[in-house]
């Protein structure tokens, strides 16, 4: 089976290493101490405390190994100046009679709120290989929304 890549910034790679580091060193060690302390509470068949950090550890334990996949596979991108929208690329746009910036990222570091669009979203899909001056159209569901490709950064 071929892993995919995972498309990275310096400081997303950065930010994930962290959140690994975190739950390796400090939330597993605090899962544990909650439940050792659960089990002292006695009967386990019917212990909520039990069973609330049994799930957590389940979700910690959960989100290391899709974190150790992530890394596994992580291709840094470059963040230079490109003729062409490319993973990395810091993207102005015209629409609708605005200016909007976004950055193109890897899916795992993708956060619309902050203006970081995955390649794999729609709109990162059709920016992808443009250029200063080109126009991509996406249906969005409030109808066809036009941008313009004002600058690549």
């Amino acid at each position: 089976m071929v892993e995919e890549k995972v498309f990275l910034t310096q400081g997303g790679l950065k930010n994930l290493k962290e959140e690994h580091e975190q739950l390796m060193n400090v939330r597993r060690k605090e899962v544990a101490e909650k439940l050792q302390k659960a089990r002292e509470l006695g009967d386990i068949s019917e212990n909520a405390a039990y069973d609330t950090a049994r799930d957590e550890q389940a979700f910690v334990e959960g989100r290391i190994a899709e974190l150790d996949g992530l890394l596994k596979n992580v291709e840094i991108v470059s963040q230079e100046k490109a003729s062409a929208v490319q993973v990395g690329s810091l993207v102005k746009v015209h629409i609708e009679g605005e200016e909007q910036e976004f950055q193109i990222v890897g899916a795992p570091e993708a956060n619309p709120l902050d203006g970081k669009i995955s390649h794999e979203s729609p709109l990162g899909q059709a920016l992808i290989g443009k250029k200063v001056g080109e126009k991509v159209e996406i249906e969005a569901p409030a109808g066809k929304l036009t941008y313009h490709v004002l600058e690549i950064k």
